[in-house]
């Protein structure tokens, strides 16, 4: 293979409606918010490979370290997701959702920065028009760009505050990235269910930082209004957040989390910086690689579970989400670097990509992401000499957390996914039918990508052709780091987490960061991942 190098060079009060903003007298106190190749560049051809029937008869398959503690293989795979409303100026309906709804009560969740922008008059000025008659709106806008445990209490609090002195929610939106729909899940859960063991915020969070308890029932509706192309969450039952006081990153993942309604609406991300259009855009690429090559739903660890309302979440790759992650990988690879150049101009782009990224939502909602989510987690909250990732706001009164620094959610999935393609499709460690599943994927992946890479460089004669498919059978994983890297490059992405500012001395801090990421980890084709495994994952991202 040739190979790239590895361095890195006060809405009004009206007659229709009252708006409370969150800056209450209550909140006045300065709460801390914290290569083989052909000779031609010819496009490969593709074709969906084969899945060699690891769909089917799960006892009767060779599984080597995939089906270790898996004796009663899951044969049942389902499909849980938003509804969705897709299209330009689609923000415009909502004041009839709330009307439908009746909510009288309602609580909006906004990114700061958002707030200032056309999107957020938009959201009021519908739901001034159509929302129902002596209907009331607390605006909530304390987000973190990347929440944690404290900025998410802080939300919580305020939440459970305005329920338990003025009753009730009716009606939950949330305008903003995924941070600021995370934020929203979290809030509404804990108001509608405080935990009964002193209030212990960990009641709900993953394990084994948490203790993983179930959503008790029902949340009150949550409408989500992304404004970023990245990470889906209008559409999953997934909630994240750095914890602070283990420097790790975990989340709440549960069903009732996924928000009622999502609204894909390009015009929302018209304001895109280039920086986070590039990152929430790789981080759509992401999920769709790694809810693909993810362990097949039939050799999960754990197995059928006892009832299908305790089947994970995160089911492994399956036949419902691979048609969404395909699709989602196809769309990303097309139109990404288009969005990048050129956000607020290039409609085709920016609509392509909001769908993408509602799309690979619907996959690794289902389906689970593996090692470069897990590992991303360590990375951005151990971030080194206050490094700011480009092009991200800092917030104007952020104290610690400007301190803290900001590797963004995007980068630091990113940065570690080279070294992860190499280590998940390096043959000869899965072994049976299992391996050649996991070869045929790898591979389907690097052609997606190669093939488009040729259309990127369709107008430079010195663009290195892709490699046979022969050879990206021989490597695999090689084979799709090596695509992953050329778009790095063209997207002008760090190479290497030692451009973060990491060295050889973090690497066990950053593998035991990454050790209880086990919802995800686990989903990896390849096992074990331990701590050994996970120090040289690192070291081998340390440069690319």
């Amino acid at each position: 293979f040739i190979r790239r190098s590895r361095s890195t060079s006060a809405a009004p009060r009206s007659a229709a409606g009252v708006v409370q903003d969150s800056q209450q007298s209550w909140l006045a106190a300065n709460v801390k918010l914290k290569a083989s190749s052909t000779t031609s560049h010819q496009p490969i051809p593709h074709q969906s490979l084969t899945t060699r029937g690891i769909f089917t008869t799960p006892t009767t398959r060779s599984t080597t370290n995939l089906n270790n503690n898996n004796s009663n293989p899951d044969p049942i795979c389902e499909l849980a997701s938003s509804t969705l409303r897709y299209g330009p100026s689609s923000t415009s309906e909502l004041g009839h959702d709330l009307a439908y709804m009746n909510a009288k009560r309602i609580l909006l969740f906004v990114d700061p920065h958002i707030r200032t922008l056309a999107p957020f008059a938009n959201v009021m000025s519908s739901i001034e028009q159509h929302a129902p008659s002596g209907h009331q709106v607390d605006v909530y806008d304390k987000i973190l760009v990347e929440p944690n445990n404290i900025s998410f209490q802080h939300a919580i609090d305020y939440t459970s505050h305005q329920t338990l002195n003025h009753g009730p929610y009716d009606a939950v939106i949330a305008l903003g990235g995924g941070s600021t729909i995370d934020t929203a899940k979290a809030a509404n859960l804990y108001a509608c269910y405080p935990p009964t063991n002193n209030n212990d915020f960990y009641t709900y969070v993953n394990p084994p930082l948490g203790l993983g308890l179930p959503v008790p029932g029902p949340l009150t509706p949550l409408i989500a209004i992304p404004t970023t192309a990245g990470t889906g969450s209008e559409t999953t039952g997934v909630s994240i957040f750095d914890d602070v006081p283990t420097k790790s990153k975990t989340g709440i993942a549960h069903r009732h989390l996924k928000p009622s309604l999502g609204i894909v609406d390009p015009d929302n991300m018209k304001w895109l910086p280039k920086s986070v259009a590039r990152y929430s855009g790789m981080d759509v690429l992401c999920h769709a690689l790694e809810s693909y090559t993810a362990v097949p739903y039939t050799l999960r660890p754990g197995g059928r579970p006892s009832s299908p309302i305790v089947r994970p979440a995160y089911q492994g790759s399956n036949p419902i989400s691979d048609i969404w992650s395909l699709h989602a990988l196809r769309e990303c690879t097309k139109f990404l670097p288009r969005m990048v150049a050129d956000p607020c101009g290039d409609e085709e782009a920016r609509s392509k990509m909001c769908l993408a990224a509602s799309s690979a939502g619907m996959g690794f909602g289902n389906a689970g992401v593996h090692l470069c989510h897990g590992m991303s987690y360590a990375v951005a909250s151990q971030v080194k000499g206050g490094y700011w990732t480009e092009g991200y706001p800092k917030l104007a009164e952020g104290g610690n957390d400007n301190k803290h620094g900001l590797v963004s959610h995007g980068l630091s999935v990113t940065i570690n996914a080279p070294s992860v393609f190499r280590f998940t499709g390096e043959p000869g460690h899965i072994g049976g039918l299992a391996e050649e599943y996991s070869r045929d994927r790898h591979v389907e992946c690097a052609m997606i990508l190669a093939n488009a890479r040729m259309q990127w460089h369709s107008d430079v004669a010195t663009s290195a052709p892709p490699p046979s498919e022969h050879a990206m059978r021989d490597q695999p994983g090689e084979a799709l780091a090596n695509e992953l890297l050329e778009l790095m490059h063209l997207l002008d992405i760090p190479i290497g987490i030692r451009s973060l500012g990491y060295d050889e001395s973090d690497l066990e801090e950053l593998a035991k960061g990454t050790l209880p990421q086990h919802r995800v980890t686990k989903l990896s084709p390849r096992q074990p991942v331990e701590l050994e495994e996970l120090m040289g994952l690192f070291r081998n991202a340390l440069d690319g």
